[in-house]
Parts: C-alpha cells; structure tokens; sequence
C-alpha cells in the first residue's frame, strides 16, 4: 500500500503552510489506514481488498493509491465515507501521479488517483474506501486442504477474511478471531511497530457437513464499538459470557493523545477522534472521569474542517437536557457535549476533540519522579511528556519516540477488547535551579 502516516507513531504534524497553487506539489500524507482482505476461492488467488484511509494533505483535491507490483487489480469502486457517495476514479502511471498531486510517486510504479469530494480542509481529513481486487499466487496460495495467505503489512490495522467452509489453524501475530454472520472466519491485527510485518494465515477446508453446521450457527451480535469501555464479567464472577462478541478492535479508529504539562499543574492537554456512523445520530457525549476538571474544550468536524458547538454540563443540568437519565447523574457529574449534522445512512462524521483536563489524583509528583497512572480504553493511545523530563519506567509496553522538540512520546496499541492500566515514570533531565 502507499506509504503512509500513522498518527500514533509519529510527532502530531502540524498544517503545512502552501502557497498559492501549491497543494498539487505537497508530499502526499494519510492517516487511520485500515485493511479488509476477503480470500476468495481457494485456487483463485484472488483476494477483495476494503481499504480506508484518510486523506491529510491541506488542500489535496486527488489520493493516490499505490498498485502493489506483482498484482493483477481489478478496481470495483471507490467511496467517500464522510457523504456516502461514489468518488471518480483512475489509473495512472507513476510520472502522471507525480504530475497531478503525488510527487514522491514511484516512475514506475502505477497508482488509482481518487478525485476526492473537497478539498482536505486545513487540519482535516478526506476519507475514502477503495474498494479492488487482486490476483496474487505469490500472497495468497494453496498447499493440500490448506489455504495459505502470507504478505508484507505496512498499514497498522488489518483484518482477514477466510473463504467459506474453512477453519483458522494457524496465524503468525496474535490476532483477534471472530465469525462472520456468514459463517467465514475472520482474524485481526494491529501491528504497534513502526516496520511493515510479514503476516501469514493459514486455513484448512471442513467437511461439507461441518461447512454447513458452521455457516448456520447463530452468530452474537459484536459489542457496540462506540462503548469505550466494553461491558465484562468481573474475574472473581463464577459465569461464563454466553452472548459475549467483541467488536473488531482493529476496526475501531478511536484514537487519542495527552500532551503533558508541568506535572505541579497536574493538567494535560488531549485531543481524541471519533467517528461517528450512526444514522440520526448528531450529539457526542464525553464524560468526565470522576477526579478530573476539564477546561478549554472545543471540536472540530474533520472532514469539512467546520467548529462544533461545544457544551460543558455539570450535575442535574445534565439529566434536564436529556443527556442522561436523573438516576444516572449526581452534582458530581461533568460532561462535554459536542453537537453536529448527524450522518445520514451510508455516511459518517469524524471529530476531534481538543480538551484540557487537571486530575491531581493520577498525574503529579514524588519524590521528584512525575507519576502518570491511568486506565486506557482505546485501541491506540499516546502520552507525550512534558518538555524536560525523560523517561524512566513505563509498566505497559510501549514505542517510544522523540518529538521534533525534543519531547518524549510513548505509543499503546491496545488490540484488547477491554482496558490497560498505564503507568509511566519520568524525572527531569535537569534539575530545577533554585
């Protein structure tokens, strides 16, 4: 696939300044890439590839998508995922792509150029679907009942879809596992390095009868991937989930990062996106941790770059409009509401949400270390210290990266269905003079 951005690997990037006439000659960035691959027929060699990603370059009127070498592509149709509507689309050849928008486009190297709905606003996002199939005997290929797909992965989430009528028996990175309402298996995998992985699948053919039996089995419904934190069974609870089924983590795009002040002011400043894909659906809702203030909050929806309406909502004020039932709220109880168009179906909306938050209880200081001690419930997180400190200890495995300041930024994938509990030291690089 194309080179890319991923968000929660790298420094945040900051709006690239154009001049006039210039967004054609920008380098080509993305972000929140994410990959369905459906095995067709054993034999075929053929696999359908579902890919999102969204468009960051300010101004870009066109993406470019890179043909793998080695494949035979058949293009079915691309989509914008903020509108729901078919986009225009073309082939062209790597000295074209250089011509019209992609200037580190290979010569060689052939490319689908997407006309994209509008130009990427400052600061936001053009979101798409390709929609192709491929031809590969060397990634996707038959030994005995086995069928085997075995390929280079650069993007970072990425799912895989077994033909019918066949069983996982193997897979090479640890992967969720789920059925499909049909009846397929389905494996998927966030990759929390910064390289591409050579990822492998192997399925076996079932007999017909247990094909059947398989494809007519009642499927539970997935969690509703909008639940930050999934609903689980306490570990001490002497009951099995019967109707448990997780939803596909690696398909969840919700995503954050905590810029952390000074920690004597025991503040941090975040944004977190989500997409919102629900038909009707025009109010986000974010509540407050219990220990923690917000301040300074405000929204942005990315694909038009338009601000939101941004209300901050405490105790019973919070059950009178309706956000919550009075049973469900305290004088305690503080939200944020964003307000915008709601999706119609088909269509979805991406927001980012800037806010600042104080919670001396969880991120403060002893002993001279900075202590930072929170439970994380999305996919892909990330926690940037505050300029002058290092970093000494971080209890869940992280990447580690540096800024362009000279800041230090951690990376959590978190590719399970339930919470990490983060806990990260750091201590000065400098003492204070005094």
């Amino acid at each position: 696939m194309t080179p890319h951005r991923w968000l929660l690997a790298l420094p945040l990037l900051l709006p690239v300044v154009l001049p006039s006439g210039a967004a054609a000659q920008a380098r080509q960035t993305q972000a929140d890439d994410y990959t369905r691959y459906e095995l067709q027929a054993p034999g075929s060699a053929a696999f359908r590839i579902l890919y999102d990603v969204s468009a960051t370059t300010p101004g870009a009127t066109h993406y470019f998508n890179t043909i793998r070498d080695g494949a035979e592509e058949t293009v079915h149709g691309v989509t914008d995922l903020h509108g729901g509507r078919p986009l225009a689309w073309e082939l062209v050849e790597g000295e074209e792509a250089r011509r019209t928008g992609h200037p580190g486009a290979s010569a060689t190297g052939r490319y689908i150029r997407v006309s994209l709905a509008r130009p990427v606003p400052e600061g936001g996002e053009g979101r798409i679907r390709i929609d192709k199939t491929y031809v590969d005997p060397e990634s996707y290929l038959v030994e005995g009942d086995d069928v085997v797909f075995t390929r280079s992965l650069g993007i970072r989430r990425n799912a895989v879809v077994l033909p019918a009528g066949h069983e996982l028996v193997a897979v090479s990175y640890p992967s969720q596992v789920a059925r499909e309402e049909d009846g397929r298996i389905r494996v998927s995998f966030m990759n929390p390095g910064p390289g591409s992985v050579t990822y492998t699948v192997r399925g076996r053919k079932l007999t017909a009868a247990a094909a059947a039996e398989l494809a007519r089995a009642t499927v539970p419904a997935p969690a509703d991937a909008a639940d930050v934190r999934l609903p689980m069974v306490p570990d001490d609870a002497a009951r099995a989930r019967l109707d448990y089924a997780p939803s596909e983590r690696a398909f969840q795009d919700r995503e954050i990062v905590y810029f952390l002040q000074q920690p004597e002011t025991h503040a941090f400043r975040l944004f977190h996106d989500y997409t919102e894909s629900r038909p009707g659906v025009g109010r986000y809702v974010n509540v407050v941790r219990a220990g923690s203030a917000v301040s300074e909050p405000s929204a942005t929806n990315l694909d038009t770059g338009e601000p939101l309406v941004v209300e901050t909502l405490r105790g019973r004020v919070v059950a009178e409009r309706g956000i919550f039932s009075s049973d469900q709220v305290s004088d305690a109880t503080e939200v944020v509401v964003i307000s915008f168009d709601p999706p119609a179906a088909g269509a979805s909306v991406r927001l980012r949400i800037w806010e600042t938050y104080t919670d001396p209880g969880r991120y403060l200081t002893t002993g001279g270390d900075l202590v930072w001690d929170r439970a994380f419930g999305r996919p892909r997180n990330a926690v940037v210290l505050p300029e002058g400190w290092m970093l000494t200890a971080s209890a869940i495995p992280a990447v580690v990266s540096e800024t362009g300041d000279g800041r230090i930024r951690l990376d959590f994938v978190n590719d399970r269905p339930d919470e990490i509990r983060v806990y990260v030291r750091g201590r000065r690089r400098a003492p204070v003079a005094g």
